[in-house]
């Protein structure tokens, strides 16, 4: 299985880490610790030296309750650093709803747009479409950022984000986007109770579109502090044993803030698949 984007075809057999890059001041685990163009590129290299896959840039925080950020701003954050990251030898991601800011980044060589609107803003998903190859992430969020966690979403959550992504999914598809170059997020804590969280990782196996490849990102998630009573600072063993978990229920990308740890935890998880196979083969 492959991820097709702008300059990279992504190899999913081996299971992705995707280091989350922040250029907020109000980001809910770690807002103004990178907010500048410097600090940020310095933050990008450190999780490429501890095993970063891919890089996700993000200019506008999406925690619940979050106000939106002019045009203007997410622009002057988000183009000087991903201006630099492309010439870091990994796929850059941008985390972004707006299709200004998409066309913008993708000029300057961006390999995926992320976008938790799933491209439902008006001109996004033509912006995407007229790309020849670049990388796309649809994600289901019920509501809004000011409004999901208020009025979170009702019954089963699996057949609403199945529902949802596959109508987003057949309307992107229909303006001649290949299925290669699409991921999936189910968008865990976007307007999802806890049980609704834990419900989409304990029946992942459920999510499933066209056979392609879903992201996880359980990083630092309020539902881990819900369960273990710890602080967002504190979430760092909650945070990679979901993204383990994840990615043994199927998984193929994980969007982590610890990027060191998490790729520690998925070797264990790999040596364990790798001592697996000879029994399994024995069997068949």
């Amino acid at each position: 299985m492959f991820w097709q984007t702008s300059r990279f075809r992504i190899d999913l057999s081996r299971p992705q880490v995707m280091g989350i890059v922040n250029v907020t001041p109000d980001s809910f685990s770690d807002g103004g610790h990178h907010a500048t163009a410097v600090q940020a590129l310095r933050h990008a290299e450190q999780l490429l030296a501890q095993g970063a896959d891919l890089l996700d840039i993000g200019g506008e925080s999406t925690r619940p309750g979050s106000p939106a950020v002019l045009l203007e701003d997410e622009l002057a954050r988000v183009l000087p650093v991903v201006r630099e990251a492309v010439h870091l030898g990994v796929p850059v991601s941008v985390d972004t709803y707006k299709p200004e800011v998409m066309q913008a980044v993708l000029d300057l060589g961006a390999d995926v747009i992320n976008d938790i609107w799933s491209l439902r803003q008006p001109g996004a998903r033509e912006v995407v479409a007229r790309h020849p190859s670049c990388g796309v992430c649809l994600m289901h969020m019920h509501r809004d950022p000011q409004t999901m966690q208020v009025q979170p979403l009702e019954g089963d959550v699996i057949p609403a984000v199945n529902a949802f992504l596959r109508q987003e999914l057949d309307r992107l598809l229909a303006l001649g986007v290949a299925p290669e170059r699409v991921v999936l997020d189910a968008g865990v804590g976007f307007g999802k109770t806890v049980e609704q969280n834990f419900a989409l990782l304990a029946r992942q196996s459920e999510l499933a579109l066209l056979g392609l490849p879903w992201l996880a990102g359980w990083s630092r998630k309020s539902s881990l502090g819900a369960v273990t009573q710890l602080p967002v600072e504190q979430r760092l063993v909650p945070s990679t044993t979901a993204a383990v978990l994840a990615v043994d229920r199927g998984a193929r990308v994980v969007r982590v803030h610890d990027v060191q740890e998490t790729r520690a935890a998925l070797q264990v998880w790999q040596a364990v698949r790798d001592a697996e196979k000879p029994r399994i083969q024995q069997k068949a």
